[in-house]
């Protein structure tokens, strides 16, 4: 099975079951809202959403996830993406916005926020500071049947890196990352973004929306 340009194994996506991401989404905005998801993979939140009523458009860079998604898709770059229409809702989730390097968040914000909708909202999955703090190397869980583990926790300032393994019907999948630590103020800010409410109790979900209207 495919391993896409990030490391994720698609087959070990399709098993991995959603995690109470598609409530917190839907409680977020109105009844059959219109959602543009950025970073769909295979569609583990995307199908629930299409469930709870709401239109969906898909978005990941690799054709390995989406050909198992059921909703409208397009392939493309998040930051490249310019699709001409707007939207009720834009989720960006997976904790994207803590990637590493500044212009790909920029570049990440500034898609969510051209497809947003005058009003619409931003809801974002993030690493808070305080998960940069207690993250450490044996950490872990079990998500539907996969066993998850963080492995090799490095940090260097306010980047860290770690590999996540995964297994399940006897066989094992890793994926490395590096995220960094952000002051959400600052992202809002220089992003043209307004915050707009914690989605979850532990902060790792929130809102904004576009300090112009969009």
């Amino acid at each position: 099975m495919e391993v896409t340009a990030d490391g994720c194994s698609v087959e070990v996506y399709l098993l991995l079951p959603p995690a109470g991401e598609p409530e917190i989404v839907h409680a977020a905005v109105p009844p059959g809202a219109s959602i543009l998801e950025l970073g769909c993979g295979t569609g583990r939140v995307t199908h629930p959403l299409l469930d709870l009523g709401h239109d969906v458009v898909a978005v990941d860079d690799s054709p390995a996830m989406l050909a198992h998604v059921r909703a409208e898709t397009v392939c493309v770059r998040i930051e490249e993406l310019d699709l001409g229409r707007k939207f009720d809702a834009v989720l960006l989730g997976s904790h994207l916005i803590n990637t590493a390097r500044e212009a790909d968040r920029r570049a990440m914000l500034a898609a969510a926020r051209r497809h947003l909708a005058p009003g619409g909202r931003l809801v974002v999955e993030w690493h808070p500071p305080e998960w940069f703090d207690s993250a450490a190397s044996g950490q872990g869980g079990q998500l539907g049947e996969v066993a998850v583990e963080l492995a090799d926790v490095v940090r260097d300032g306010d980047l860290l890196s770690a590999t996540v393994r995964y297994s399940a019907r006897g066989r094992r999948w890793t994926q490395e990352f590096t995220c960094r630590r952000l002051i959400l103020d600052d992202v809002l800010t220089s992003n043209d973004l307004i915050f707009d409410g914690w989605l979850s109790a532990d902060r790792s979900w929130f809102a904004a929306r576009a300090r112009r209207g969009g």
